[in-house]
């Protein structure tokens, strides 16, 4: 009771000190929570970011994939408006995307789109004026899915191009709707409500022809400005393709690569079983993608390396920045309190040369100090952790523009952290009381 009455009374002497020990941790305690805070969150944010910017997966036929690998190319998508590109000629069902949505995975699958590209000629405005032969792809567009488990989801291009500037409205699936790129609608000489003829010869040499009314202009700022978008159903009837689908696009939410994920996408055989496991049970690009051939047959998944560079490149950068104004901030606080320590020891030399005086040893006044200054610094640490957590709110509410998921585990190492560092600072500082000699300072010397 006699330690317990002497911290308290301690208080009333050297407040201001006490005040900036306090106000020293509760710094760098706000800093530490706000920078770890988003440092745990931050893949999600981000992979949750990036995800706004179109597909990270790609699902193509088998025989395509190798093409594309061979030959460094996108398979038969549509982009530009010449000639010069060939139809696919392998393809998967349609009526498997759906397969996609049962996946281990399933809930990190936000969306998917299924495509048919093909190439037509395309007449202007209401079947008159100059004649395009340009890529058509056939898609979903807002697509609502029931699934075997019975539960119901929508999927599509509308959430997927959301960097697009659309001038009208997205087409019905199932319909003889359609939006057309910049660039075509400029050939064509076309706007919005008009009606425009596809053309299109078969592989059986038959001719066909569909009208399809515009009911938007979209900008995509790339070579896409050159494609005519219509429901996958009027492609396949146009190109006389039923069921037919050379082209999925996968928006995944996924963890970014490590070692093991980069070892698993170039053969997943290699791994151990522990290592499968792992792998198959995180949420990497190359897992997802392997899950999703498993479902759709004859179908090869492959990740979008430039996406998934960029998040892993992005993360790492991010975290280490935070990282190092954690450690800084925990630095200064150290400096900080250990020179505080120093003047307040300083102030006190009397008092503490007394106490040894009358029987105090070097470690229970050692003891007192260092339980004045830790009662104080946990009160500053409450205070900073609080104000961390808010901080990490408006981070994360500016940046993401959403909360930050705040993690148990951060406020407890966080704790640690100011708790070895406070101790290390004390420990630097209380070493002058050994050197005091009470006969020496209680007669002024």
């Amino acid at each position: 009771m006699f330690f317990l009455r002497m911290i308290a009374r301690s208080f009333t002497r050297q407040l201001r000190r006490r005040l900036l020990i306090a106000l020293t941790v509760c710094l760098s305690a706000t800093v530490s929570v706000a920078m770890l805070g988003v440092v745990f969150d931050v893949g999600d944010k981000l992979n949750a970011e990036l995800s706004t910017y179109g597909s990270n997966i790609t699902v193509q036929p088998k025989s395509d994939a190798v093409v594309s690998d061979l030959y460094n190319t996108d398979g038969a998508s549509g982009g530009s408006s010449g000639s010069g590109v060939t139809d696919p000629t392998s393809f998967l069902k349609e009526s498997d995307a759906a397969k996609i949505k049962t996946i281990f995975w399933a809930f990190n699958i936000t969306n998917f789109a299924p495509q048919l590209n093909v190439h037509a000629e395309v007449s202007g405005a209401n079947g008159g004026g100059q004649s395009v032969n340009a890529p058509i792809v056939g898609t979903w567009f807002n697509k609502t899915l029931k699934l075997e488990s019975g539960e119901t989801t929508v999927v599509g291009v509308e959430g997927m191009r959301s960097w697009w500037t659309l001038d009208g409205t997205w087409p019905k699936d199932d319909s003889d709707q359609g939006v057309i790129g910049a660039t075509l609608a400029q050939q064509l000489g076309v706007k919005r409500g008009d009606t425009v003829t596809l053309t299109k010869k078969t592989a059986s040499g038959q001719t066909h022809t569909q009208k399809i009314r515009l009911t938007g202009v979209y900008d995509s700022g790339d070579d896409e400005n050159g494609s005519l978008y219509i429901a996958s159903s009027t492609a396949q009837v146009l190109a006389d393709l039923p069921d037919s689908i050379d082209k999925i696009e996968v928006k995944a939410l996924t963890t970014p690569e490590n070692d093991l994920a980069r070892k698993a996408a170039k053969n997943p055989a290699a791994l151990s079983q522990d290592e499968w496991e792992t792998w198959y049970c995180t949420a990497y690009p190359s897992s997802i993608a392997y899950q999703i051939e498993e479902v759709i047959p004859g179908a090869v998944a492959k990740q979008v390396r430039q996406v998934a560079a960029l998040q892993g490149n992005v993360l790492q950068k991010t975290q280490a920045v935070m990282i190092l104004m954690t450690v800084l901030s925990l630095i200064a606080a150290a400096v900080a309190v250990a020179n505080l320590m120093v003047a307040s020891i300083g102030e006190r030399s009397s008092e503490l040369a007394l106490l040894k005086a009358i029987g105090a040893t070097d470690g229970a006044v050692s003891r007192l100090m260092m339980a004045e200054t830790a009662t104080v610094s946990l009160l500053g640490a409450v205070v900073g952790a609080g104000l961390g957590s808010g901080v990490a709110q408006i981070i994360g509410q500016v940046v993401f523009g959403s909360g930050i998921t705040m993690r148990p585990m951060v406020f407890v190492l966080v704790f640690v952290l100011l708790a070895l560092t406070v101790a290390v600072a004390s420990a630097s500082s209380i070493r002058s009381i050994l050197s005091l000699k009470p006969a020496e300072v209680l007669h002024g010397r």
